[in-house]
């Protein structure tokens, strides 16, 4: 089987940083599976993206970052078609409007697809005419896309009452966010610094309008006391915003922005507690990762899996989304205790090993279901057609 990913770039996010776990690891396992980015700009190229083989596009002069979504659309239909995938995998929400365009643009020669569901469908964020214009194009997906995939229980739910699959194929597998060599060494580095002065909280995300982080600084300028810290791992647009409101706050001097850094759950065991303040989510891997370290966490309540993913509370505190109050709070009343062996365990279900041979058997599934209803086309077929050596990058 031939399981084509397609991607915008190594920029850090993570959807990109799992699809890329994925794809390295059905390699491992005998899969084809070809990658496709529009462009190879990004800070996980070096991280993630060594030694594995993808295909970009001839790039024009110009950069393409702004209309990233158009340029994928326009560049990837001449790649399928050359290499006649037998399953297109759409990493998460951001890639479906490429999906559906995949659907219209190629008609019937169009690959099954499996799409997952990396946020949150209520978006209650919105307001109520963007959210009404957001639930029609759920729709519009549920029509076109072949087969969603929940990360987590109770996801499900979300997506055959707003998406409404026309074939109602829906699977649950949980977020390959960790592998099993990794959760051993978050595990190790959760090392308390019982000898410090006042607690130390620690947030990883992208610095975007999604994740809220003035929220959380907001909330921290209320809660903490003199002697406590803040550390903020990862980058983006709203950085320099980010600094500016921890100055006005009068609180720059106790929060560290630490950019872009390789794994940084490894540098997080001597927090007190991991923060999360997004609007909206789907499985948060970064949480799954404090899970592993063994910190206790402090969430807005951004996804229906939200609530089973902390242990209805034994894991951790959540809080009404958009509420500096209720965050300032649960900041106030850390460290929380939390049972080490409980997420522990948490974590080990969202492993990249057992997530990969789920997805294999969904697309499986998928493909054999397109072959039963249209029996005459070569989906699945074995091939002697190599995948076309990589595009040349004129950028």
């Amino acid at each position: 089987m031939r399981i084509l990913t397609f991607l915008h770039s190594f920029e850090p996010g993570g959807v990109e940083r799992v699809a890329l776990r994925l794809v390295r690891r059905w390699r491992e396992q005998g899969v084809d599976a070809p990658l496709f980015l529009g462009r190879i700009d990004g800070a996980m190229r070096a991280e993630l993206g060594d030694s594995l083989d993808h295909h970009v596009p001839r790039q024009p002069s110009f950069s393409v970052a702004g209309f990233e979504t158009l340029w994928m659309i326009a560049t990837l239909p001449a790649f399928i078609r050359r290499t006649r995938p037998d399953a297109l995998f759409c990493a998460g929400n951001s890639y479906a409007v490429v999906a559906v365009a995949m659907k219209l643009l190629l008609g019937r020669a169009c690959p099954p697809v499996l799409a997952k569901i990396s946020n949150d469908l209520e978006r209650r964020d919105m307001i109520w005419p963007a959210r009404m214009a957001y639930r029609l194009w759920l729709r519009i997906q549920g029509r076109f896309i072949d087969h969603f995939v929940a990360m987590a229980p109770g996801l499900e739910r979300e997506i055959a009452e707003l998406a409404r699959p026309v074939k109602q194929a829906i699977s649950i597998v949980p977020d390959p966010a960790l592998s099993r060599a990794q959760i051993d060494r978050l595990r190790a580095a959760r090392q308390p610094d019982e000898g410090r002065k006042g607690r130390l909280f620690v947030a990883i995300g992208r610095l975007a309008r999604q994740k809220n982080f003035p929220l959380m600084i907001e909330a921290f300028a209320q809660a903490a006391r003199p002697d406590d810290r803040m550390l903020v791992f990862g980058d983006g647009p709203e950085r320099k915003a980010l600094q500016s409101r921890a100055q006005r706050l009068g609180i720059a001097d106790r929060v560290s922005f630490m950019g872009h850094v390789p794994d940084p759950a490894l540098q997080i065991g001597r927090a007190d507690a991991f923060l999360l303040s997004s609007d909206y989510e789907g499985v948060p891997a970064v949480l799954l990762e404090a899970l592993a370290v063994g910190l206790p966490v402090i969430a807005t309540q951004c996804s229906a899996a939200m609530r089973s993913l902390l242990g209805d509370g034994a894991l951790g505190r959540l809080v009404p989304v958009g509420d500096v109050q209720a965050f300032a709070a649960a900041l106030a009343d850390a460290p929380l205790p939390q049972d080490s062996a409980a997420s522990l365990a948490q974590a080990r279900r969202f492993t990249l090993e057992a997530a990969s041979t789920a997805y294999l058997d969904s697309f499986a599934a998928m493909t054999s279901a397109k072959r039963a209803s249209c029996p005459t086309e070569a989906l699945g077929q074995p091939r002697r057609d190599p995948i076309p050596p990589m595009m040349t990058s004129l950028s």
